[in-house]
């Protein structure tokens, strides 16, 4: 099976460079819909869903290659060499932020900027590093998803999206939550929420741009200052936006703070 078919790409748009979007945890690149069109005229756009999501092939779903983020970022490596490209601008969202910091340490050919939403190379506490939870927390989270993977989405999603006066957002988090497959969900959580990446982030040689909402629950302005700081380079605007979901509670902030940075 190629990765195009098992990842379910699309790819629009026209331009001399590639902008490829990766989504986050419970979602598909659906979540794209309001940003990547902006950038089809000037750039080829690349979408794609991570195994387990959206339109891909649960056929080619393996607990042991995706038990890490590593298996991820391969994917995704996979699917910008089988279509020809070099030196991409690679945006991607929560988890998929790190999976392509990951993709980029292993094939920096690939990749010649990044843009990291709402990145965190760790969620837990851990001695002066403040990622957001305790390990207990993060625990207690994965523990409660795998038990009642619905009544967890219903809980998490709108806490995840932020933005309660528009309570459509959460609607549209929760039910894509709750389409992907429990088991896979709870893996792909477990994977996310207690990987560490932060040795991986000063070997990073692509110019990178962290996108910062002003009041995240899952990654807080600690977190995005100290991949600011740990990534050689990089640079890092805050956004008015709350919640970890700016792609879709801000799209045009996102968009433009984009097009300033390429």
């Amino acid at each position: 099976m190629s990765a195009l078919q098992r990842n379910n790409v699309s790819v629009r748009g026209a331009g001399d460079r590639t902008m490829v979007f990766a989504h986050g945890f419970g979602c598909d690149q659906n979540m794209w819909r309001h940003v990547a069109p902006a950038f089809e005229t000037s750039f080829q756009t690349v979408l794609f869903d991570n195994v387990g999501a959206g339109g891909s092939d649960l056929s080619a779903y393996d607990a042991a290659k995706y038990a890490s983020l590593s298996g991820y970022a391969d994917d995704l490596i996979e699917i910008i060499r089988e279509l020809g490209l070099t030196k991409t601008l690679f945006v991607g969202h929560s988890v998929s932020a790190m999976i392509g910091v990951l993709a980029s340490v292993k094939a920096p050919d690939l990749f010649a900027d990044l843009v990291l939403v709402g990145p965190s190379p760790r969620y837990i506490d851990d001695a002066d590093y403040i990622g957001g939870f305790g390990a207990a927390q993060i625990e207690e989270l994965l523990e409660f998803l795998a038990e009642n993977p619905m009544a967890w989405s219903q809980a998490m999603a709108p806490a995840i999206m932020g933005n309660p006066e528009r309570p459509e957002l959460g609607e549209e988090l929760t039910t894509s939550f709750c389409r992907t497959d429990p088991e896979i969900a709870a893996a792909f959580a477990r994977a996310t929420f207690t990987s560490d990446n932060r040795d991986d982030l000063a070997r990073v040689t692509a110019r990178t741009l962290v996108l910062q909402c002003s009041e995240d629950i899952i990654a807080p302005l600690q977190v995005g200052e100290y991949v600011r700081d740990h990534i050689p380079g990089s640079q890092m605007v805050v956004l008015a936006a709350t919640g970890h979901c700016p792609n879709l509670s801000a799209p045009a902030e996102v968009i433009s703070a984009i097009r300033d940075f390429v």
